[in-house]
């Protein structure tokens, strides 16, 4: 390990350290300095100790978080503790030709970056003298003698951003291994592929009109099957199970030592909601020290940083910006930032999201506790302006049913939970450890959940709600709903490109589920026509070639639908009660009208499988007020 040289005088220009143990016993504590130089108060400073006692913080973490001090004065204060001197890395950046060859993840993780040679010593900036040693280790480049110097942690982040932005950029896109990505849906091939499947299929329904129209009919009435089946579970899981009721916040200080949980929000034209997340965000009831929130703004969205940057934002907020890119998505957004984030526990928000004040503090209770294979948890979705139209209605009803019923049914079958891209909080380790998130995936959430099935983690539903704002008007409806069933189908058909390999990874029950849950979604959408056909039919408005058909098939069939229409119904109105809005239970009868807006949908994602298998339909948030009272 390379020495280190102390400088003769600490000084803006030349940093200084002085290593010896005897040094270090003898500094004075880092509170005491403050006080001293007058830029703490002796009382907030014994309520900053007892908060260290109960979460085992650094005090200058604590100090900033409270914003009891500012960045300056801590900085101060550690030069003097320290023997450290300071460098002011925007007016002196790091020589580029040091950072050529160093690893930029290490850099972030150290909050360290290698800075000039200096009458051949290698001086390295850290933001925080406890990581002397590390950054020495990592960053020394040989070099025969290495000393420290105290940087601003942003500083040290941007210099190394824009050293790497190339690296970092790509990465970000690169991150979900090869053999379970989707970038490889190449859009020209895929097309030859669709004209080759369109051809097949008209070439069937013209050679034998009647026996493929049996076949689709026999494969729907197996999906539709099976649809029913999960659903029946899901109802028998939650009367056998009993209705769990939302406690209150669990007493954190029953554990020795909470974690600190990091927050993405990724954010794109998001003016209308800013000042209305911040809001929520700072009213989360978790230790401020614990928290490290990145709001995560694309690099030409000017709207919202100009929006952002109206605001104050608190030190537990930190602004990532994403370098532009052809690829322009939320999981692409979320893997760029990543490596930012400090918190051993990730979580995810919407920029619309209202979470309850209280739902870190039930996810970091339920990890905490939970087994070794539990990666992640997932909250439920609810939405703050549900009265707002009879499409908000049905979209809270539909969301209920798949979050306070469905998944829980699927939980209890053992199924992969395919996650929502909100309110989902990961294991740092084990989320790193699969490669992030597909940067491609236009459904990157439910991917997910697959993904860490196929690695032997499990997902587990928490009952605690975030607030959303339903979508309610018809045409960005659908939009949002094709893009959901585009990446339903892209995730589908990347992870059987080797159906034996997710045989094995899955077993039999988690691989038949998927077909059920990803499958079986676009199939019951592509579905409607038919179902229409036939129930004209069925009411003797003519189409007398279904005669023809075999009995057993149309009585099953026919069986089918009217089942799995009671089954949904009831599913829907058990959904309206958990939720506690019984009300709701009389719009179950508005659904039928409802799911045909998903047939739409679902041709318009086949298609764009094939012609724009990565574009994003982005979400227009803040059309309708924030929840009241």
């Amino acid at each position: 390990m390379a020495r280190v040289l102390p400088f003769a005088k600490p000084s803006d220009d030349q940093p200084s350290v002085d290593p010896s143990p005897a040094a270090a016993t003898e500094r004075a504590l880092l509170g005491d300095l403050l006080v001293e130089t007058g830029a703490l108060d002796a009382d907030v400073l014994a309520e900053a100790l007892e908060q260290q006692r109960l979460h085992d913080q650094r005090i200058g973490r604590i100090l900033l978080a409270n914003r009891s001090i500012s960045s300056e004065d801590l900085s101060a204060a550690l030069s003097r503790q320290s023997g450290l001197g300071r460098i002011d890395l925007e007016a002196s950046p790091p020589d580029r030709d040091l950072l050529q060859d160093v690893d930029p993840y290490v850099c972030l993780s150290l909050g360290a970056v290698p800075w000039r040679h200096i009458g051949g010593t290698r001086v390295i900036a850290v933001s925080n003298p406890e990581t002397a040693a590390a950054a020495m280790e990592a960053l020394g480049g040989g070099a025969a003698r290495v000393a420290l110097a105290l940087a601003e942690p942003d500083a040290i982040r941007r210099a190394i951003t824009e050293a790497c932005k190339g690296r970092l950029r790509e990465d970000a896109s690169l991150r979900c291994p090869d053999e379970y990505s989707c970038r490889g849906w190449q859009v020209a091939s895929r097309r030859g592929r669709m004209m080759a499947i369109a051809g097949a299929c008209v070439g069937a329904v013209a050679l034998a009109p009647l026996l493929a129209l049996q076949v689709v009919m026999a494969w729907i009435l197996v999906v539709n099957s099976l649809t029913m089946g999960l659903r029946l579970v899901a109802i028998f899981a939650r009367f056998k199970g009993g209705r769990v009721p939302i406690s209150g916040a669990p007493r954190l200080v029953d554990f020795k030592k909470l974690p600190r949980v990091s927050i993405l929000v990724p954010l794109l034209r998001e003016e209308a909601v800013a000042g209305r997340l911040l809001e929520a965000l700072e009213a989360m009831d978790y230790p401020p020290a614990l928290l490290d929130i990145k709001l995560v703004l694309e690099e030409d969205d000017a709207i919202t940083r100009a929006a952002i940057g109206r605001a104050d934002l608190p030190p537990t907020i930190e602004v990532i910006t994403v370098p532009a890119d052809g690829l322009k998505t939320k999981p692409r957004a979320m893997n760029y930032a990543l490596p930012f984030c400090e918190g051993d526990i990730v979580g995810v928000y919407d920029a619309e999201d209202r979470p309850d004040p209280s739902q870190i503090r039930t996810v970091v209770a339920h990890l905490l506790a939970a087994g070794p294979d539990v990666a992640c948890v997932q909250g439920y979705l609810d939405f703050y302006n549900t009265d707002r139209n009879w499409l908000s209605r049905c979209f809270t009803l539909e969301y209920a049913i798949w979050f306070r019923v469905i998944l829980h049914g699927v939980q209890k079958l053992g199924i992969p939970i395919p996650l929502g891209g909100t309110t989902v909080f990961f294991r740092r380790s084990m989320l790193e450890e699969i490669g992030a998130w597909d940067a491609h995936n236009v459904t990157e959430d439910a991917d997910l959940g697959m993904r860490l099935a196929r690695y032997g983690y499990r997902c587990e539903m928490i009952q605690t709600t975030t607030w959303e704002e339903a979508n309610f008007r018809v045409i960005p409806w659908i939009k949002q709903r094709s893009r959901w069933l585009k990446g339903y189908a892209i995730t589908w058909a990347s992870h059987m490109r080797n159906p034996a390999a997710l045989w094995r990874d899955l077993g039999p029950r988690g691989f038949w589920g998927f077909q059920v849950l990803f499958l079986g979604a676009i199939t019951s959408y592509l579905a409607m026509p038919l179902f229409w056909m036939i129930w004209v039919s069925a009411i003797g408005l003519g189409l007398e070639f279904w005669h023809s058909f075999p009995a057993p098939l149309m009585i099953g069939f026919l069986a089918s639908m009217l089942l799995g229409q009671v089954i949904m119904l009831v599913t829907a109105v058990i959904a309206a009660i958990d939720c506690q809005r019984k009300g709701l239970a009389l719009w179950v009868l508005a659904l039928p009208f409802y799911w045909p807006l998903g047939a739409v949908a679902a041709y318009r994602a086949v298609l764009e499988a094939f012609y724009a298998p990565f574009y994003w339909h982005k979400t227009e948030h803040g059309i309708d007020g924030p929840a009241q009272g």
